[in-house]
């Protein structure tokens, strides 16, 4: 039974004469498709440029602005302190100083435990969160995010360096490539950000983050075993085997068993303070200050008990006072420069793929808007000034940034105030830590990973995109049974693998008519959609590039072969008219247009004409430059499927 198409009011369109083509009956009543002006070259480039590096128009505030106005809004765009600063007041600072408190308390424990993860001494944990957060709040958007040391920036700094020089034997060489490597890092993502190339960091698809993170997570934490356990001599390696190796091969003689009780004891209390937080919001700051406070009772446990003879291992010296100048220690020429550049290009990749996330999520949250690569220069610079200033890659720390959002922050000078108290603690206060047990160092350690394993989110993935699926699990398993790197090249690949994959291999549909309409939809999502006797329609849901066009016309092809083996096996009309519905088709380029060609003149050696269905305006243009257009005829390019199914009717009915 033929299905016909409601017609859409609007011009003339001439029926078809020429060559040897099928003639169609046109309706007066039926819209051409439109011709777009011819553009100018040089405005076409500038107008894809600027959609491609400046789709935010930057500079909208500035125009038709007076010289010291427009002077004022550049210093705004540099420090956007300079814009809300002008409207702080004593409440927003209340909200500041709880909040900064409430993170100062939870950020020293966890940066001292931190810098032990990149292998270097927990001063520079500390020195990492007094100049970095500083910086940021000058230059920083995010009203929420709360800068310093991550788990997995510095398990990744640490493993990549580690690889280079060995911390133990060249401390100092070690160190110095630790500051290059930050330098560099900064210079990647200021360099980001201030190109407008931020985009690239979205070629991490979200899936292979989650499987990056899990993995990491569990690396972390398995890494901690050494410190929690008492374990001496440990593995430098990271992957599960060969830690869990090191860790029962030193069971019968490496473990202490008072370093254990300490570890557990205050393990389980983390996790109890944090199971209190999350079933009231209102006791946020229980979590918060447990870390602090689990230092503090151990510490003082440790010195009464005198545990350190006992085998308890203990942080020992910490230097006090502020930051030393580091800039004579970066290295700008020699090996050691290029083995910098790309352990910093990599930790600063994935530095800023973490802090652009975080502050996108509480911006969401708050209903306001940052700017991702005003974002990169802020992080960028406040890791190059790190760099100088004795601090190893400083990024945004999501549990701190929960915390601080949760505590009420209102601007970035909840930074502030947390830069204050670090400054406070490592001129006055870093003597009280040499007793603290490396065992709470690391139980605060595995409570603050345990979050970045989302199974929750594994498990949506799962359900929603096999594919994304393949790529979380590959992250997940590279980290843990490789290495971070490993698992971080993964990551990308996959993601990189997902996109060549629906680039060079786009969906096509066949249509149907949904019954009392005039609309065509995919017969595999409308079963109730009925395929129109004598015409196969077909939709391509992509831009036809020279990566995909032989792809397309063979699909095309091979959709028409299956369909005339159905139609010839249940005797019906044969098929004469092939649409092809345009609509998805924002672009093509000249390999398209040949594989057009190629499909056009395949068709008509079996008879069959092309007609194509509502193409886009950049589409519609290069068919008409290309000359394909009038290869096919004008009249065999219509604005809707309707249109075209309603002019092979006619036709298709005086023959059956």
């Amino acid at each position: 039974m033929t299905s016909r198409a409601h017609p859409v009011d609007g011009g003339d369109l001439s029926p078809a004469t020429d060559g040897g083509d099928l003639p169609i009956k046109s309706s007066p009543h039926r819209h051409k498709v439109g011709i777009p002006p011819k553009q100018n070259m040089f405005k076409d480039f500038m107008y894809t440029f600027k959609e491609t590096f400046f789709h935010d128009d930057p500079l909208r505030d500035f125009k038709d602005q007076p010289k010291s106005k427009q002077f004022m809004l550049g210093l705004q765009s540099v420090f956007p302190v300079f814009d809300w600063g002008r409207n702080y007041n004593l409440k927003k600072f209340r909200g500041d100083l709880i909040s900064g408190l409430t993170i100062a308390s939870l950020c020293i424990p966890q940066d001292i435990g931190y810098a032990k993860l990149a292998n270097l001494d927990p001063k520079y944990g500390l020195y990492s969160s007094f100049v970095p957060p500083l910086v940021y709040a000058c230059m920083g958007s995010s009203r929420d995010i709360a800068i310093g040391p991550v788990a997995v920036v510095s398990l990744l700094l640490g493993t990549l360096l580690q690889a280079e020089i060995d911390p133990n034997t060249n401390p100092d060489e070690y160190l110095r490539l630790a500051f290059t490597a930050t330098f560099f890092a900064g210079i990647t993502e200021a360099a980001l950000g201030f190109f407008r190339l931020g985009f690239l960091i979205d070629f991490l698809s979200h899936a292979a983050v989650v499987g990056f993170m899990g993995g990491a997570a569990i690396t972390i934490a398995l890494q901690q075993l050494k410190g929690f356990l008492g374990i001496k001599k440990f593995t430098k390696k990271t992957d599960m085997v060969a830690v869990l190796d090191s860790v029962f091969s030193s069971a019968h003689h490496g473990w202490n068993w008072q370093t254990i009780l300490i570890g557990a004891s205050f393990l389980t209390f983390l996790l109890t303070s944090k199971f209190i937080g999350k079933k009231s919001k209102k006791l946020f700051w229980v979590p918060a200050i447990a870390p602090l406070i689990s230092v503090i009772i151990s510490t003082f446990f440790v010195y009464i008990t005198r545990a350190d003879k006992q085998g308890v291992q203990i942080v020992k010296h910490l230097d006090q006072g502020i930051n030393p100048s580091s800039f004579h220690q970066i290295y700008f020429s020699g090996d050691n420069l290029a083995k910098g550049i790309r352990i910093g290009v990599v930790a600063g990749m994935v530095a800023l793929t973490e802090a652009v996330a975080i502050g996108r999520t509480f911006a969401a949250m708050k209903d306001y808007q940052i700017d991702g690569n005003k974002e990169m220069v802020a992080l960028g610079m406040m890791n190059v000034v790190g760099s100088m200033s004795s601090c190893y890659v400083a990024t945004g720390s999501f549990s701190r940034s929960a915390v601080n959002f949760m505590a009420g922050c209102h601007t970035a000078v909840s930074n502030i105030i947390m830069s204050i108290v670090v400054l406070l603690t490592l001129l006055f206060l870093t003597p009280l830590f040499k007793y603290t047990p490396n065992a709470i160092l690391a139980a605060i350690i595995i409570n603050a990973v345990i979050p970045l394993i989302d199974i929750q989110a594994a498990i949506l993935i799962f359900k929603v995109d096999k594919l994304d699926f393949i790529a979380c699990m590959g992250a997940f398993f590279g980290v843990i049974f490789v290495s971070v790197e490993i698992g971080l090249l993964i990551a990308v690949s996959i993601s990189f693998a997902k996109i060549l994959l629906q680039v060079t291999r786009p969906r096509t549909a066949v249509l149907g008519n949904i019954p009392r309409t005039s609309v065509y939809r995919n017969i595999q999502q409308y079963p109730e959609a009925t395929m129109v006797p004598g015409v196969l329609t077909i939709r391509v849901d992509s831009a036809i590039y020279f990566s995909n066009s032989n792809y397309v016309r063979e699909r095309i092809l091979r959709w028409l072969h299956e369909e005339e083996e159905k139609v010839k096996a249940a005797s019906l009309p044969r098929i004469q008219f092939l649409i092809i519905e345009m609509s998805p088709v924002t672009d093509i380029d000249t390999s398209g247009i040949h594989a057009l060609e190629d499909l056009y003149k395949s068709l008509q050696k079996r008879d069959i004409q092309l007609i194509l269905a509502n193409p886009g305006p950049l589409v519609i243009g290069k068919l008409h430059l290309s000359h394909f257009a009038d290869m096919l005829g004008q009249d065999h390019i219509y604005l809707t499927v309707a249109d075209a199914v309603e002019a092979c009717c006619p036709k298709l009915s005086e023959e059956v």
